[in-house]
């Protein structure tokens, strides 16, 4: 049986008390324990001394069976010179878990494809423009070497195509 020195949870809601026990470390946290040894009230100011209240000698004797404080706990019998309290150090509790990891991933793959995506559209646009800059380099070439009078061939076509164009409004009316 693993003994430890834990807080077990006590009062009302959002009004928080807790007890300092000794109970089993597979018991719940506010269930079965086998002594009481002090009490702790957060709600009291930090240099209230009833804030934390501890029995030095039961805490002793249990420690001297073999009890074990939990950090918080531990943290108290240090400021009571009955512990030595070192800083808990997890190094692997702030990192990802697998499925975080996995979504970073995609994350970044997602990233890259929009900007491959996106230097893709530079690339089409800039060949686009130079396209349109080589034709109309082109054309201005082409207005340059033709006459600058229109030939008679392209004078009819114009005028045929603007007489149709009524002709289909009045067909349309009609309908």
């Amino acid at each position: 049986m693993a003994l430890k020195l834990r807080l077990a949870r006590h009062g009302a809601k959002k009004r928080p008390y807790y007890r300092i026990v000794v109970a089993d470390s597979r018991s719940p946290r506010d269930g079965r324990f086998i002594d009481r040894v002090g009490s702790y009230n957060p709600m009291l100011p930090k240099g209230s001394d009833d804030r934390v209240k501890l029995d030095i000698e039961k805490c002793q004797e249990w420690l001297g069976k073999g009890a074990r404080p939990t950090d918080r706990v531990a943290r108290f019998l240090s400021e009571a010179g009955i512990w030595e309290w070192k800083a808990s150090n997890n190094p692997n509790k702030g990192k990802p878990g697998e499925k975080a990891l996995q979504r970073i991933e995609e994350k970044k793959e997602r990233a890259e494809a929009r900007k491959a995506a996106e230097e893709e559209a530079k690339q089409a646009a800039k060949e686009a423009a130079a396209a349109a800059e080589a034709a109309a380099a082109a054309a201005e070439a082409e207005e340059a070497a033709a006459p600058a009078e229109e030939s008679p061939a392209e004078a009819p076509a114009e005028e045929v195509a603007a007489e149709e164009a009524p002709a289909e409004e009045a067909k349309s009316e009609e309908e």
